[in-house]
């Protein structure tokens, strides 16, 4: 702050601090709103941003999914890196969908703009989206290396002062299976932060400020204190916690070590496997995304998410273990195992902190994605490829059951059947809740979902499946039982892997089970009155109820 700039108070940077939270959130919805990818218009698979000149992010939207946000925290500083902020311009963007320096793959466009007041440059907005096709094998975990993936774009200038560089455009609509939605969907990026930048300006004027320093240095201090002083009320030690996942063709374990200490909390996850041959590895950008937003939402769930709140917690992996995998691993179905992380934080934190942290849930989101040429295509695209969201049951909570058929930790909606039948030739004979997925406890775990779907045009159509948790289920808690496993298959019976490019033959119904949550405590002390609304609801069966209540009697 110069001798000229009037001195901020206290209340003004507080204002300006949640005016600057609401310019971002106007982001979002712009992006939400003129995307093309029903993945972002209906299920909001975004991140927006607002960041200092120094690639520190000040504002998240609350719309927008932890994995994009808190990697894309790190990644504008990589732009600066490579675009310094000297030679930036009013009318510039900047783009990259490289998985190490964005959001952990390709099918991620993120894309960075300077934003000018009076001339000046004063802050970053960025803002990221998945797009359902960039080419190559497609969103699946086939590829063996990043370069089968898919268009790789390098960090790039997008727009030049205004002028879009129509040669990249051109080489993007060239490399994908969707040449309008991917076009429209990376102009959407651009066109939601303009909107950001104008926004911030009339802020700025409005509150007669010309630099946003002050307001940075308020934001990172007062949250990097507010979550070192939540963490100075948690006990000193390192807890150890362990989980086997299905993988791709051969289970694999992941291991962590949280440490709480004065100076904030650090997850390590030494002892976790060596990276694999198929595409769920993940990059250490979103091995630390979704780490931190499980810590986040123990011990820090009210304090607004930032580059000062996000500095206490630090993680760590070591490279070539399948959570540290460096270029060129294959990533595409990065996600897979990368929501799991907040259950293995919350794994360590329940012996530490029992009464904060639910049982292990579905954790990894259950995408249907799919992908098809249509007998009869008309005017229409002759290639259909879309990801139906899906989700299962969470864990069982401390004071409440687990949620049914809920995305967390990623907090995606799930893809409404009309848009998916829109999109495509494909029908849902049935999406229900599947009674008695949840496992059994004194809080019962979230209930998965049954869902069976054919193709109206006869015609086969591929599975890119990318499932978990169908080996090794969501596991109970403090005697609570298990969730239900996922499954996934042919109505007529046979079954299908969980991971991998497989073929639905025309006439035949694919069959997905997302996997229940596990239950958290001892099923006997379930209220009788809780089990009876269960079953009334049809949630539990008549025959599981029937257990429990036999179960019940016999305890008392």
């Amino acid at each position: 702050m110069t001798e000229s700039t009037p001195k901020v108070g206290l209340i003004d940077l507080q204002i300006m601090w949640n005016r600057l939270i609401a310019v971002v959130g106007e982001q979002a919805q712009v992006l939400i709103r003129t995307a093309f990818s029903p993945i972002v218009r209906e299920c909001g698979d975004i991140s927006a941003g607002i960041f200092d000149l120094k690639g520190r992010m000040l504002a998240q939207a609350v719309t927008g999914t932890p994995g994009h946000v808190n990697s894309m925290a790190e990644a504008v500083k990589h732009f600066i890196r490579h675009f310094p902020t000297e030679t930036m311009r009013e009318g510039d963007a900047y783009i990259t969908n490289d998985p190490w320096m964005g959001t952990g793959h390709l099918n991620d466009f993120v894309i960075t703009t300077p934003a000018f007041h009076k001339g000046k440059l004063v802050g970053l907005f960025s803002c990221t989206s998945h797009l359902m096709d960039i080419g190559g094998l497609g969103n699946g975990p086939e590829a063996s290396d990043v370069y089968m993936e898919g268009l790789y774009i390098p960090m790039l200038k997008l727009i030049d002062r205004g002028v879009v560089n129509e040669t990249l455009m051109a080489m993007i609509r060239a490399n994908t299976r969707l040449p309008v939605d991917t076009e429209g969907d990376t102009y959407s990026l651009a066109a939601c932060n303009d909107v950001g930048v104008r926004a911030l300006s009339a802020m700025m004027q409005e509150f007669g400020i010309d630099s946003l320093d002050p307001l940075a240095e308020h934001i990172i201090e007062k949250s990097r204190a507010a979550v070192l002083a939540e963490v100075a009320k948690l006990p000193r030690g390192s807890w150890r916690y362990a989980m086997t996942v299905d993988g791709y063709d051969h289970p694999l374990t992941l291991e962590a070590t949280l440490t709480i200490a004065d100076s904030g909390i650090h997850v390590d996850y030494s002892g976790t496997s060596d990276m694999v041959r198929r595409g769920i590895n993940v990059p250490i950008s979103y091995t630390t995304a979704y780490t931190v937003f499980g810590l986040g939402c123990v011990v820090a769930s009210h304090i607004p998410n930032n580059a000062g709140s996000l500095a206490p917690l630090t993680v760590s992996a070591p490279v070539g273990s399948v959570l540290n995998a460096p270029k060129p691993a294959p990533v595409s179905s990065r996600h897979v195992l990368g929501q799991m992380l907040p259950d293995m934080v919350f794994g360590c934190l329940r012996q530490a902190l029992p009464d904060r942290v639910p049982a292990e849930g579905t954790s990894c989101l259950w995408n249907i994605t799919v992908r098809g040429e249509r007998r009869n295509p008309g005017k229409a695209h002759p290639v259909f490829a879309l990801a139906i969201t899906t989700n299962g049951g969470t864990g069982g909570r401390p004071a409440q059951d687990g949620l049914s058929a809920t995305a967390f930790p990623s907090g995606v909606m799930g893809t409404p059947i009309e848009i998916a039948e829109i999109q495509s030739p494909l029908m849902f004979w049935r999406k229900e809740f599947r009674p008695d997925s949840g496992g059994a406890g004194r809080s019962r775990g979230g209930l998965g979902q049954v869902m069976e779907i054919a193709n109206n045009d006869d015609s086969p159509f591929e599975l890119l499946a990318a499932f978990d948790r169908i080996a090794f289920p969501p596991r109970g808690r403090d005697g609570g039982g298990d969730g239900a496993a996922g499954h996934v298959g042919l109505a007529s019976g046979p079954v299908f892997r969980g991971k991998g490019l497989q073929v639905v033959p025309p006439g035949e119904r694919l069959v997905v089970l997302t996997p229940g949550g596990g239950g958290l405590g001892d099923p006997k002390l379930r209220d009788a009155a809780k089990l009876a609304a269960d079953q009334r609801n049809g949630l539990v069966s008549e025959e599981a109820a029937m257990r429990l209540y036999g179960a019940q009697q016999a305890a008392e």
